[in-house]
């Protein structure tokens, strides 16, 4: 900063010049302008002098939209049935002990057929199957997991407490991909009528049960007390499903009747 009297540099810190003692301009410490050394105001910005700029407010960024994409996603909600009661008869430590055994069966039966656990909510788990790794028989993949997840959650035997799950399951066009929140919080959003529609679902199915929007094409459904669809004789194989499992450990009888798998 140059003295208006001598023309002398003195620092930015300085109130008055070292070489004449002349009173130096006042610095806005927002914006930089010079003003009058008697200024009160700035003539910049209008800010009164003296004032310390507050901190600087971090706008989050905009969500990415460059990794979405519009697929065919099947999403799976399975809920543990009754958690409200247990939370009230169970010491916090126990009940994190049974939710813990709940996720832990379910994400067995969902890696086993390739799906994707996207969220553990409380009780309740969103499953992908689709995303990110898409099969040509992600619908049926996801009907084989509401099964085994429901028959794993209901041999569970911890705290002596009985458990059981329901499922919800649907399918249909989704966008995928758009990162939201931040820091651990952050995940990728999925954006369509689907995931909506299988929470919707899950609260309609009955304990032990697990019931979908439709069935797919080369589908049969069992009977109405079941409320599931299975694939029918045409789509498996004569001794074993074509996942792989085996239809000794179906959890409902009227499966194997359908899957057509010799025991």
């Amino acid at each position: 900063m140059r003295c208006p009297s001598c023309m002398a540099k003195n620092a930015r810190t300085r109130r008055f010049c070292a070489q004449c003692g002349a009173a130096l301009p006042s610095v806005c410490p927002a914006c930089g302008f010079e003003n009058e050394p008697a200024a009160r105001f700035c003539g910049g910005c209008g800010r009164p002098l003296g004032e310390t700029p507050g901190p600087t407010t971090n706008v989050p960024p905009s969500p990415r939209t460059e990794s979405a994409e519009r697929r065919q996603l099947t999403v799976m909600f399975c809920d543990l049935v009754g958690s409200t009661p247990l939370s009230s008869q169970l010491d916090p430590e126990d009940l994190r002990e049974v939710i813990a055994a709940y996720h832990r069966a379910v994400a067995e039966v969902v890696s086993r057929l390739d799906g994707f656990v996207s969220r553990y909510m409380g009780d309740g788990v969103l499953v992908y199957f689709g995303y990110p790794q898409a099969h040509e028989d992600d619908a049926e993949r996801a009907v084989w997991a509401g099964l085994g997840a429901i028959d794993a959650v209901r041999r569970l035997d911890v705290k002596s407490v009985k458990l059981q799950a329901r499922v919800g399951i649907a399918t249909g066009l989704v966008v995928v991909g758009d990162l939201i929140g931040a820091g651990p919080a952050q995940e990728q959003s999925v954006v369509g009528e689907t995931p909506n529609l299988a929470a919707r679902l899950q609260a309609l199915a009955e304990p032990d049960r697990s019931s979908l929007a439709r069935a797919p094409v080369g589908w049969s459904a069992v009977s109405s007390s079941t409320g599931i669809s299975v694939p029918s004789r045409s789509r498996v194989s004569p001794r074993r499903c074509r996942l792989g499992a085996c239809c000794d450990q179906a959890p409902l009888r009227a499966v194997s009747r359908h899957c057509g798998a010799r025991r």
